[in-house]
């Protein structure tokens, strides 16, 4: 099979430290085994974390496994991660837990139950809500007939954003006039004045939400949607939790109580074991270099490791993480 040869751009780890970032066209994937070669690893949009941590990862797995180079793509996020996963256009993808358990279950987006499994559970992500202040919007269901940045089509930002719309009563379809866009050009539109909310599901902080509130200050608030957990919890269980988003975030005046999800991180249920375990091993060995890019990885515990549940853990995966202990 023809795929797309993703070109590397440089991102900062820590001073002159480079992160592995690409597009475009890429060699095909798989050729990665346990003696070496290339890996590619499915983000998110360029101003998310999933973006940053998966440039971060791609350089500590370059420096850090002999005989492998990692490069790291931009995509939409979780579902699209998900299927290019499958598909053989990467090797290892972010997503989040909801997304993912869809995925192995077969339901919702995927119409068949996906050969997906879990090297580590990763950082929550949290649900950010951003309105204009002057659009009169104090919860989810004052949306109505407002213009809603719900993510990049096929992302889990998506999922959560319908999912949260249909929780207060609406109708997506009908009620909201949706614009699926990614992160940097929702922030555009809401700068711009051209929609009146955006849907994000990232960790905290988020360089493109910290971007909005820098440029339009007290023009623009985080909605608190924790309300709407109860309803989210009984249509999908308990992958949906309760957290607030700190007022230091993002310097607001309060903290705001919001609704969180886990990430976690994938690979092909056919990856080799020894593979599984030297990738699982340098994400924990590398802590120091994904918090230095982003806070949200401060997230990542070793306890959590296993809880990946429904998706399944990796046994390679399950053998580095009891090492690590």
């Amino acid at each position: 099979m023809r795929l797309r040869r993703l070109p590397t751009a440089a991102v900062a780890l820590v001073a002159l430290v480079s992160l592995a970032a690409c597009g475009g066209q890429r060699e095909p994937s798989g050729s990665g085994t346990e003696s070496g070669g290339r890996l590619t690893i499915a983000t998110g949009n360029t101003t998310g974390v999933y973006y940053q941590l998966g440039g971060a990862l791609a350089s500590v797995i370059s420096q850090k496994m002999s005989g492998y180079r990692a490069t790291a793509s931009e995509t939409g996020a979780s579902v699209q991660n998900i299927q290019g996963l499958v598909g053989g256009n990467y090797d290892i993808a972010f997503s989040l837990g909801d997304s993912a358990a869809d995925a192995v279950n077969g339901v919702n987006s995927f119409k068949a139950k996906q050969d997906v499994v879990a090297l580590t559970r990763l950082y929550n992500n949290y649900t950010q809500v951003a309105v204009r202040t002057s659009a009169g919007i104090n919860s989810i269901a004052d949306l109505k007939g407002k213009r809603v940045s719900t993510g990049s089509p096929n992302s889990g930002t998506e999922v959560i954003a319908r999912r949260l719309i249909e929780a207060a009563g609406l109708d997506p379809a009908t009620d909201v006039t949706a614009q699926r866009l990614g992160l940097p050009e929702s922030v555009d539109a809401m700068k711009s004045g051209s929609i009146d909310a955006l849907v994000w599901s990232g960790g905290l902080p988020t360089g493109g939400i910290t971007d909005l509130f820098t440029s339009l200050g007290k023009g623009v608030k985080l909605l608190p949607i924790a309300d709407l957990l109860p309803k989210m919890q009984e249509k999908y269980g308990s992958i949906y939790s309760q957290a607030p988003i700190p007022a230091a975030t993002y310097k607001q005046p309060a903290d705001v109580a919001t609704i969180i999800v886990p990430n976690v991180l994938l690979v092909r249920k056919d990856m080799k074991d020894e593979l599984a375990e030297q990738l699982t091993k340098v994400v924990y060995d590398n802590m120091d270099a994904l918090v230095a890019v982003n806070a949200a990885a401060k997230g990542i515990k070793l306890e959590n490791a296993e809880k990946t549940d429904p998706v399944p853990l990796h046994p390679g995966a399950k053998k580095a993480i009891d090492g690590l202990r």
